[in-house]
């Protein structure tokens, strides 16, 4: 990369002064993307792109780079992003080559005024082959990813996503993580933590090199935050059920009703006795269980180990074994009782990532997925290949078409159309 690529990167990453999108509508239950920048993302050379607050459609063929914008706002939140790739599969191919650094940065416009955020990959130093994930705040670096949640709420559903239920049970772990992060910015550090921790423990287990006070400072480490963000979990997924079961999210909507619950050892201390005695059944369990762990390479006691279990409540049935479609509705309304939920408790709605979401639902549910969106005032940012798709929209969003990495106005200036949402 070019000298001049590398200060764009910085320049993005730094927050340089950004104008307002002109017409920029905002209310005390909005937040909105109003800008957005790219450098050397996936297929995206370069790309400012301005939008209003109401809903985002993105249209266009396969491959074009519409679920690449998506990714590029999912890492506005803390994680890995909605594909969880490698950082370094993240960066423009160019000339027979990969760019050493790429940059996502984003105007935000809520209740408490304006932010820039900015997430990215710098070039690794002189003789250092590994590069590292930075993020900026109003330019400023942040202590970690923890402080994007702080600014931003985003929720994802995706393709991938559908098998959720059938797939193993890390995923689902990630599915209830990633809305904890938007209820308690902190869980991410203690995730994190716990992580960290759990296969610093079981490396030493596995090469026999640690002494027993360095396992109990890990172990120590696992329980405190372990303990906490199963919590966490715990607190948030009582929430997301309750709102599932309730009038308001069940009412007049086509998708079924769905019941949700944390399953898991550390999951039945929590629901039995205060935290502070489950910090120590867990410490007791690690320490007790240090030979048989090392052998059988996993670490036996944890919320590492706890699953999510979903229900169709309606056919009293498990959502594994529920049709195709039925998972993608289950999904669905899980999705947005945790924007609703979001929208209550941070006074501001989550912008919403929804990668090919229309095209398996009947037109009942389109609209009904429509009119839930608009009902909530949420910036959502909905791909198709089709406009057809989204005709419940018309008149509520922004229509964008995408084509090989650039993005314009599809149809007639649809932002003349645009009707302000929310109150």
């Amino acid at each position: 990369m070019n000298g001049t690529a590398l200060r764009r990167v910085d320049d993005i990453l730094q927050g340089a002064p950004l104008p307002v999108a002109a017409g920029l509508r905002t209310n005390a239950m909005t937040a909105a993307i109003s800008r957005l920048d790219l450098t050397d993302f996936r297929n995206y050379r370069s790309l400012r792109l301005e939008v209003e607050p109401a809903p985002v459609v993105l249209t266009g063929a396969n491959g074009a780079g519409k679920t690449n914008l998506l990714e590029a706002l999912s890492f506005l939140a803390p994680g890995r992003g909605l594909r969880r790739a490698a950082l370094a599969d993240i960066a423009r191919a160019q000339d027979n080559a990969v760019a050493p650094s790429w940059a996502v940065a984003a105007r935000v416009d809520g209740p408490d005024g304006q932010v820039a955020l900015g997430s990215g990959v710098e070039s690794a130093p002189e003789g250092n082959q590994r590069s590292r994930r930075v993020v900026r705040i109003d330019g400023a670096p942040a202590r970690g990813q923890a402080a994007l949640a702080e600014h931003l709420s985003i929720v994802w559903l995706t393709p991938e996503m559908d098998r959720l239920f059938q797939d193993g049970s890390s995923g689902r772990r990630r599915f209830i993580d990633r809305m904890v992060f938007g209820f308690d910015p902190e869980h991410a550090n203690r995730l994190a933590s716990y992580e960290q921790a759990l296969r610093g423990r079981q490396r030493l287990l596995r090469d026999n090199t640690g002494d027993a006070a360095w396992l109990s400072v890990l172990e120590e480490t696992m329980a405190s935050s372990g303990i906490a963000l199963a919590a966490a979990r715990r607190e948030a997924v009582a929430k997301l059920d309750a709102a599932l079961k309730s009038g308001d999210e069940a009412a007049d909507l086509p998708f079924p009703r769905v019941g949700i619950a944390l399953v898991g050892e550390v999951d039945g201390w929590l629901a039995e006795e205060p935290a502070l005695a489950a910090e120590d059944r867990l410490r007791t369990a690690l320490a007790a269980t240090r030979g048989r762990d090392g052998s059988a390479g996993r670490t036996e006691h944890g919320p590492h180990r706890s699953e999510l279990a979903v229900s169709h409540i309606d056919k009293n049935m498990p959502a594994a074994q529920c049709s195709t479609g039925e998972q993608k509705a289950l999904l669905i309304a899980i999705v947005l009782a945790h924007a609703h939920l979001l929208t209550l408790d941070r006074n501001a709605a989550p912008i919403l990532l929804l990668d090919e979401v229309a095209a398996h639902l009947d037109d009942g549910r389109r609209a009904a997925l429509a009119a839930r969106i608009l009902d909530l005032g949420a910036q959502a940012w909905l791909t198709g290949t089709d406009d057809s798709l989204f005709e419940s929209f018309r008149g509520g969003a922004q229509f964008l078409r995408v084509a090989d990495a650039t993005v314009s106005p599809a149809g007639k200036d649809q932002r003349n159309h645009i009707i302000p949402m929310g109150n």
